[in-house]
Parts: structure tokens; sequence; C-alpha cells
């Protein structure tokens, strides 16, 4: 293998990446970003991979999710708080079930270029370069809105910086109180149609009551009031990701200081392609997206050169197959794991293989499809006696109308309603809340099983 550095990827084949018209003015960007400060620490990665160590093992689980793709346009301090807010209930009522930490990271601070199936689309005779997220052009139907702007890489920084500085206020500052989430979660309970909800809603409630009558109060811990909070986004953009690159003072490793945690997506995950080259050499922990395609030959080509050490907590998983082919596939990517002795964390994305056309003409996906694909992948490691590590959602805080479904019943026909996303549908705040309910479900009864096994031993 041939020694790293930060920019030996130019050297190979690159996908779904933009080719800038104007050099002179990618080169000026990519200056003026590698004097910016990066926007995460070492020392919050290495945190981070040993949080996810656990969840390999079963000891914590992972809750990743936030936005398809970040918007400019759409950006504010109450979009970042609502999904914040959501994703804090979930990982209470996650925690709740599966009686371990809950690993909350946000696909958030980064998020803002997405691949696309066609590197052009047509609209009305006209055809025109796609829209790839507005680190890299604009959704506008132009043809100098799609035109690759290395400038909006400067604006993509911006934006993250101001969103990791609010997280951190939320995450430290009193907002993340147990006491207060869990009050947020009780008005989701409410609605009739979530009462069967209520009942661990209520579990949850007499937790903590009694949690505060023996002498553990938020107000005096800590602990209660604050969590650890981590972004992510897929690794896409490597001129950006390259230029917030740097050197570890502490290990003297490289640390892509873009987010916390990176991901290869399942269009860029060619074993001698840019976007592997790239994160083989960063310290980040980082995710590998896993579709039907997925290869157990390459998988195990993968595993070996981005976790060449085989750490723990280094390399998560991403399962994405649709509801119904999770068994057709996960299986044999399980036996080519073992057969490596490779140490990962297992993840289920249940939104990617499960995206349809609606009777409306809507890009959607049905809340019942992402719940059935969830249980499959429980039942599959079940079944192989491995351990399923987290989740993984496209999901807002916003009340969008995005994803049909949930007890809220959202129909093709109110789909118009609120379609803001600009790739694909996301959960909402209803939605992702009744999942992590029902995901919930699925990790008590998996405790249960566990401990009238090891009664029966």
């Amino acid at each position: 293998m041939t020694e790293w550095s930060k920019s030996t990827w130019r050297n190979l084949p690159r996908v779904q990446m933009p080719e800038y018209t104007d050099s002179a003015a990618l080169a000026a960007a990519e200056a003026k970003l590698s004097s910016y400060p990066p926007l995460v620490f070492a020392g919050e990665a290495r945190k981070l991979k040993a949080e996810l160590a656990k969840a390999g093992r079963g000891e914590a689980f992972l809750l990743q999710g936030g936005d398809c793709a970040e918007s400019f346009q759409q950006f504010s301090a109450d979009l970042i708080r609502d999904t914040f807010k959501v994703m804090l209930q979930m990982a209470m009522v996650l925690t709740y079930g599966a009686k371990v930490p809950v690993v909350k990271v946000g696909r958030m601070a980064g998020q803002f270029a997405k691949p696309r199936s066609a590197p052009t689309e047509v609209k009305d005779g006209v055809e025109l370069p796609s829209y790839r997220g507005d680190i890299i052009n604009d959704l506008d139907f132009t043809p100098e809105s799609r035109i690759p702007n290395p400038n909006k890489m400067l604006e993509a920084y911006t934006q993250a910086a101001a969103t990791l500085n609010l997280l951190r206020a939320f995450s430290s500052g009193g907002y993340a109180d147990v006491n207060e989430v869990h009050s947020w979660t009780l008005g989701f309970t409410e609605g009739e149609k979530a009462e069967k909800y209520r009942a661990m809603a209520t579990r949850i409630s007499d937790a903590l009551d009694f949690m505060k009558a023996a002498g553990v109060d938020s107000s005096q811990q800590h602990t209660l009031q604050s969590v650890d909070f981590y972004t992510s986004h897929e690794s896409l953009l490597l001129e950006y990701e390259e230029a917030l690159t740097r050197v570890d003072s502490t290990s003297g490793k490289w640390l892509a200081g873009s987010g916390h945690m990176l991901w290869i997506g399942d269009r860029t995950r060619q074993p001698d392609g840019a976007h592997v080259e790239f994160l083989r050499g960063v310290q980040n922990p980082i995710g590998l997206k896993c579709g039907p395609t997925t290869t157990a030959e390459d998988l195990k080509i993968l595993l070996n050169k981005l976790n060449p050490q085989n750490e723990a907590g280094r390399l998560t998983l991403i399962a994405r197959f649709g509801a119904g082919a999770v068994g057709d596939h996960l299986p044999r990517l399980i036996k080519a794991v073992q057969e490596e002795g490779a140490n990962v964390v297992w993840s289920c994305d249940p939104m990617h293989g499960n995206t349809t056309k609606s009777s409306t003409g809507y890009k959607t996906r049905a809340f019942n499809s992402v719940l059935n694909e969830v249980k499959e992948f429980f039942a599959i490691h079940k079944a192989e006696g491995t351990i399923p590590g987290g989740m993984h959602f496209e999901m807002t805080g916003a009340d969008v109308t995005e994803c049909t479904g949930g007890v809220r019943a959202v129909t093709d026909e109110d789909l118009s309603d609120r379609y803001h996303t600009a790739c694909d549908p996301r959960l909402n705040a209803s939605q992702s809340l009744e999942l992590a309910f029902l995901v919930a479900e699925e990790l008590s009864k998996r405790n249960a099983e566990q401990a009238a096994a090891a009664l029966a031993s």
C-alpha cells in the first residue's frame, strides 16, 4: 500500500465530484479554507471512537440522524434547535429501551454535498448538470446555477461553524436537561393515536421520579443537564475535506477537521477510489455504507484498507438494503466480517433503500417500510448472534410532510403541504419519535430474551 498523504486521493479515480471550470478560483478557495481553524478537534474524535467501540460490543447504541442535505437558504437557529431536540427525545427513549447509553451523532454541520444517480437532469426538454448540494452548486434550474462554484465551500464552512457553536451551547448549557427532554416526549404521547406509547413514557417518568427521590437531581448533577453530541457527514467533496485536514499535535496523526465522523457513500466506496484513499489516512471514526451491490470480497478489502489496525470504534458499517431485502444481503456481509475477525459497529440505514415515487409524483418513503427494514435488521443479527449497534436516519425537527404514514398518517395527497427537502424525503419530528419508541420496544425485547437465556444457563 502506498504511503498516505492528505492529497494522495488526487491520483486516483474519483466519482460523484464536480469538475470546477475555474482552476484559479478553486485554488484560492482551497488556500483560504486551509488557513481556517478546524471545526472539530482530535480529542473529540477519539472520545467518539471510544463510545462507538462500546456500541460495537453492545454496551452502547448509536443514534445518527439529521438532514438529507443541509441548505444555505433554510439555515436557522430554530431548525438546528428543533432537530437537536428531537434527537435528544429519541435518545432518551432508546436509552430506556436498550438500557445502555446512546451515542448521539447528527448529520449536521457539514452534510452539504449529495451524490446523485445521474450527472444531469432534464426538465421540459432542457438538460442541465444535476444539483449536488449547496456546497457545490445551486438548486435553481438554470445553466448559471448549476456551474460548480468553489467559493461555496467557504460559505459551507461558515454555516458549519455557526451550527457547531449552537450545538455546543445546547449540549452544555442546560437545554439538554433530562427532565425537560422527557417533558417534550410526554407531549407527543398525549395524542390519541400515540396512546400506545404512553405506557413506556410513563415508565420513564417513574424512573426519573425515583432518581429524584433518591437524590439524583438534575439541578445538582451536571451529567443530567448536558450531553455529548457529535457531528457527521458524507465525505464527498474531497477538496473541502483536504483543506480542513490537520495534524493532531498530541498524536502526530492526521485528523479530518470538518466533522467528528465521516462516511463513505454506497456510490463512492470503490476500494481503489479517491474517497477510500482519503479516509484511510485520517484518525476519525468513519462509516461505510453497504448496499445490495456490496460484495463480500470488496468488503474484506475495505475492512483492511480502512481499519488496518482493527481498532474498535474506528469503522461503522451502515447497512442500507430496503425492506424485504435485508435477509438477501446482510448475512453474507456479516459472514465476511466474521471471516476477517474485524471489529465493526453494525448500523441500520432504513431510509435509502425505501425511496419510492408517490401517486402524486413526489419522491417519498413509507414509514412502515422504514420500520420493517429496522425489524429485519434486528432479526438477522439475532439469528447470526451478532450485535445491532445503531440506527441511521434522514430526519428533521421540522413539521414537514415528506414521508408517508406514522401516527399522524401522512398520505400521498398530504405530501405537497410541506415538502421542503432539496434532495431526499425526511422523517418529521413525530415520525422520528414514533420510530424511536418502536425501536426501543425491539431493544427491550432483546434485553428480556438475553436475560432469560442467562437465567436458563
